[in-house]
């Protein structure tokens, strides 16, 4: 037996393989007899037929199949003697057969890549430096008070903002009337939202339920040139409004009972709900800055280790990512979902996170970066307090629940960010850095 092991990629394989008749013969004649035992001929009994009658119905064709179970039994006692790992589901690639003659073979599989991890430190990256500024507290504490605001109802629409209207809209042409093809709609419009039309907060001032007023937006739309090149225009829209109903915020004071209560009893002074609502929003732009770092990191982390991962890896992550995705669509009370569309959009994704758990599993080994009992007896200790539960009880769960591969992860993530530079810089120069890169 000749056996030799061609390395196609780093995650690639194939095993080709030489025989003699005589090395196969015994599993070929035996592959045979199995299968001529199931065969039934009409006038003989079944797995009774002579074999010059089979021979005559079916040539070699027996032992053909019975080559390629052959072929496959030897690929796997090479896999053992040779301590070969595919994973996924090997290929016969080749096979070439002929009785009484030399028997030749290739198997094609994958395996998980070897390597050499590099590029994971002395990464530097600029991430944006958020501070909260005054503006944002008053905005958040604007929202709070509105959350919990009683609405009552107005004939006018007064020079303040605290009003919700119900509008009827109609979209109108240069003569005022409806718009071919357009229909009326009936929304509610907040006047204190920024995001609102301009010219609605404007023209509603002073009407009363029952008025009407005009407005007006643009908004870049898709069109083609004489050539047929699709370039953005400014396309006008003209809106005819009704208002139904006019409501008025009545915002609730910062008074101790209030802050008590939307509090839980925890903050009674309007300083203190100020402040904590500065913190609140401070670690919501940590936790995204943290974020950006991880992401920045993998990235160029992946850019620096070229390779090609397993196929079948990135199949199975992509088909794992679409079915995920098809039951969120259905739940949400659609339909139609086109997988072979998600196929083509995720699988760019897919690729880019099978690299990055292949490399992260290399780095933590390279590393050492491993979670004990004892680490998970330590941070038990502490959670104890804060979940009331006994601690064997909670460090079987912590350990069924794949705890320790959560903390593993999050004790790589604060490895790489002592290893590498991270400059924080102006929020407003990196998003022009940003947008700068995407033109």
């Amino acid at each position: 037996m000749e056996i030799k092991v061609n390395e196609i990629s780093a995650s690639e394989s194939e095993v080709e393989v030489k025989m003699t008749y005589d090395e196969i013969k015994n599993d070929i004649d035996a592959e045979v007899k199995k299968q001529i035992k199931k065969v039934q001929v009409p006038g003989f009994r079944k797995g009774k037929v002579p074999m010059t009658i089979l021979k005559k119905m079916f040539g070699d064709a027996f032992e053909y199949d019975a080559s390629e179970k052959v072929a496959n039994d030897q690929f796997w006692k090479i896999v053992k003697e040779k301590d070969i790992k595919p994973i996924g589901q090997p290929i016969l690639s080749d096979i070439k057969f002929t009785p009484g003659e030399d028997f030749h073979f290739k198997v094609h599989y994958e395996i998980l890549p070897q390597l050499d991890v590099k590029g994971y430190k002395d990464i530097s990256i600029e991430i944006p430096d958020f501070q909260v500024k005054e503006d944002e507290v008053e905005h958040e504490i604007l929202h709070i008070k509105k959350a919990n605001a009683t609405l009552i109802e107005e004939e006018t629409v007064g020079e303040e903002n605290n009003f919700v209207l119900k509008l009827i809209l109609q979209r109108i042409n240069d003569k005022g009337e409806p718009f071919e093809g357009s229909k009326p709609e009936t929304i509610d419009v907040d006047l204190s939202n920024e995001r609102v039309n301009a010219d609605i907060i404007k023209n509603s001032k002073g009407k009363r339920t029952g008025d009407f007023f005009n407005f007006t937006f643009e908004e870049d739309v898709k069109a083609k040139n004489e050539k047929g090149e699709e370039k953005k225009v400014k396309e006008k829209f003209e809106y005819k409004a009704e208002i139904k109903e006019i409501k008025k915020y009545i915002l609730p004071e910062l008074n101790e009972e209030f802050l008590k209560k939307i509090t839980n009893n925890k903050v009674d002074n309007e300083n203190d709900f100020r402040e904590n609502v500065k913190i609140d929003i401070q670690k919501y732009y940590d936790q995204r800055v943290d974020d950006l770092i991880r992401d920045r990191l993998i990235q160029e982390i992946v850019n620096a280790n070229n390779f090609t991962p397993p196929a079948s890896l990135i199949t199975s992550f992509l088909n794992d990512l679409i079915d995920r995705e098809e039951q969120e669509i259905k739940k949400q009370g659609y339909r139609k979902y086109d997988r072979e569309e998600a196929s083509k959009r995720l699988r760019n994704y897919a690729e880019h996170e099978v690299k990055w758990y292949l490399i992260k599993n290399e780095i933590e080994k390279k590393e050492k970066i491993d979670i004990s009992d004892e680490d998970l007896k330590e941070l038990v200790k502490k959670d104890v307090e804060k979940t009331g539960l006994p601690e064997d009880k909670l460090l079987n769960y912590y350990k069924s629940s794949n705890y320790a591969e959560r903390l593993k992860e999050r004790k790589l993530f604060e490895f790489l960010k002592e290893k590498n530079k991270i400059n924080k810089v102006d929020p407003e120069k990196f998003n022009k850095i940003k947008t700068e890169e995407n033109i």
